[in-house]
């Protein structure tokens, strides 16, 4: 059976996550539900740029994903938390992960230096020292 059930309300995700993940939930995932409270799961997920799915998962404490990647996303783009890159200067946690994750290619100055400073001296960086590729 599909949709909510006669006699039965959606589910809130702020009380699906509480009891998910009892006392040890963590302050982004409420963060998390909260958002998804206020607007869509969603419109929740294309912000922190994951599916619907890994939103849900997440809050019902199931992912089996790289939760930590997750959190970071969430920390950068719905608590607005900063790190400060070698290139940039302050930027959003969830943007610095989005330059790492790009790819090598000549297309701007700009680029080349990003995708130097996330594979050399960046101290947030999560590359794998040994592939430059890797993320």
């Amino acid at each position: 059976m599909r949709g909510p059930q006669a006699g039965r309300t959606a589910g809130d995700a702020l009380d699906r996550a509480t009891s998910c993940w009892g006392d040890a939930m963590p302050d982004w995932v409420a963060v998390l539900a909260e958002a998804c409270r206020s607007t869509s799961q969603s419109a929740v997920a294309r912000r922190i740029d994951y599916s619907a799915g890994v939103v849900s998962s997440v809050l019902s404490n199931t992912y089996r994903g790289d939760i930590a990647r997750v959190e970071q996303m969430v920390r950068g783009a719905l608590m607005a938390e900063t790190v400060p890159c070698p290139a940039l200067g302050d930027i959003a946690r969830n943007v610095c992960l989005d330059w790492q994750a790009k790819p090598y290619a000549p297309t701007s100055s700009h680029r080349v230096a990003m995708y130097r400073a996330c594979r050399a001296s960046c101290p947030h960086s999560r590359i794998t020292k040994g592939d430059p590729d890797a993320f």
